[in-house]
């Protein structure tokens, strides 16, 4: 039995090291990754910069992601350290979204095992996945049902009830100490939130924000989240601008 725990972790550890590699090598927009201690490879820090031209422009939102021994068997926890007002995030921060759910068969959920999470994703496809929610909330089964009754308020009218966008206004304008006590510079325009930290490609042919930018597998994953995550919601996309 210990053996059986040691190989979890011994695997685990290294599909780890390979994705911090790879998120370090090729960053997902928006985000900066780190480890909360160097000496623990479970419990990851992210940082989360809001994306311009939403309501969240200009913030910085601190998260942490908890991995288990079993990864990627079994998916990690995605909890916001900074106070959100969001339909799909709990109060104590926790996100609720179809591809952090175990793929067990539960019909109370309204959700179908092949939405849930599989050892093919990965925390660039969860990373994906929470800034889709951020922008597009899923109301069906919200973890905040004041938030999920504001929001719609707000993209029923078409932005003329502003109640939802003003308190996510006040959390991104509180969000600027955090940034500075951090020595963190918030992109706010386009260039500045999609620029890579790596070199580019030696490609001069390539475009330096999105060609090379995820492989073939990546953008299948991207696009099969896109079906399946709770952040998606044909009748509930709100993609009304305000």
């Amino acid at each position: 039995m210990a053996q059986h725990g040691h190989h979890h972790v011994a695997s685990s550890q290294k599909a780890l090291m390979l994705e911090m590699k790879s998120l370090q090598e090729e960053p997902v927009e928006g985000f900066k990754i780190t480890l909360v201690d160097e000496s623990d490879l479970y419990n990851w820090e992210v940082a989360i910069f809001g994306p311009p031209n939403t309501h969240y422009e200009g913030g910085y939102f601190k998260a942490r992601i908890k991995f288990p021994i079993d990864y990627p068997y079994s998916p990690p926890a995605f909890r916001f350290l900074t106070k959100m007002w969001h339909p799909n995030i709990y109060e104590n921060g926790d996100v609720c979204i179809s591809i952090l759910h175990p793929p067990v068969d539960d019909p109370q959920s309204g959700e179908l095992p092949s939405e849930r999470w599989n050892p093919t994703q990965n925390v660039r496809t969860i990373l994906l996945s929470v800034i889709s929610l951020l922008n597009e909330p899923n109301t069906f089964s919200p973890a905040n049902v004041d938030a999920s009754v504001m929001y719609r308020k707000w993209r029923d009218s078409k932005g003329k009830d502003r109640e939802y966008a003003e308190i996510i206004r006040k959390q991104v304008l509180a969000t600027k100490a955090d940034a500075e006590r951090d020595g963190v510079k918030v992109p706010t325009t386009l260039a500045e939130y999609c620029v890579r930290t790596r070199a580019p490609p030696t490609d001069e042919g390539s475009n330096l924000f999105y060609d090379d930018y995820y492989d073939d597998e990546d953008l299948e994953d991207e696009e099969e989240n896109e079906d399946g995550d709770c952040c998606y919601d044909e009748d509930d996309s709100g993609t009304e601008e305000s």
